[in-house]
């Protein structure tokens, strides 16, 4: 079987990461090498952007702008270092979010330029796209009510509540204009069937 490259995507608290966990399991029982990465953070340098971008600092603020290019920078070299090369031996990558957050978080939620947006995810992703990315859609109030009963927030995390629902309507529209490639998945329901509902999309869309 060929490699497939599935993003999952959503607001904070929305369960990706408990989703992507309980998918990578499913995959190995089916024998179908997986690899769980994310985005910042997939690579060595990545760990280092991720730190710079979350890490709230109020004394050290990070620019909008620079904000977009840490996230540029940290996905060219996760594609380079991670993504072509486990995708070329056959491997099911799951990540933890692509370019899509890119448009969402820093395009509708700063209201930065889309077209100097979507010139950086072409320049950093050099045309690869994800074969299916999973939405797990999520009221911005019960995502932020997880995240806050959590460790402290980071700083993405500490945005306003008008913020976090600019980055919903993002990814609503990113679904209206992408459903070839982007399928939304209700995250409010209960974490089995969530997983359930995960399960029967990829086999529709990637087993058959």
């Amino acid at each position: 079987m060929s490699g497939k490259f599935i993003v999952f995507e959503g607001v904070e608290g929305c369960g990706k990461t408990t989703q992507m966990q309980r998918c990578f399991q499913w995959l190995e029982s089916l024998n179908i090498s997986a690899l769980l990465t994310r985005e910042p953070g997939g690579t060595e340098l990545g760990k280092d952007l991720r730190a710079l971008l979350l890490e709230k600092s109020p004394s050290k603020p990070v620019g909008e702008v620079t904000e977009l290019l840490l996230y540029a920078a940290d996905r060219s070299q996760h594609i380079e270092e991670e993504l072509k090369p486990n995708l070329a031996i056959g491997k099911f990558i799951l990540c933890d979010r692509y370019t899509d957050s890119t448009i969402a978080y820093q395009g509708y939620g700063r209201g930065l330029n889309m077209n100097l947006i979507h010139q950086l995810n072409q320049i950093a992703t050099g045309g690869l796209e994800s074969d299916l990315t999973i939405w797990l859609d999520v009221d911005v109030e019960v995502g932020l009510s997880r995240k806050r009963g959590q460790a402290k927030l980071d700083r993405i995390e500490q945005e306003t509540i008008t913020f976090h629902r600019r980055v919903q309507q993002g990814y609503t529209e990113l679904a209206a204009s992408n459903p070839s490639r982007i399928v939304r998945i209700d995250g409010n329901n209960s974490q089995d069937i969530v997983q359930k509902n995960i399960q029967e999309i990829l086999q529709q869309r990637l087993f058959s």
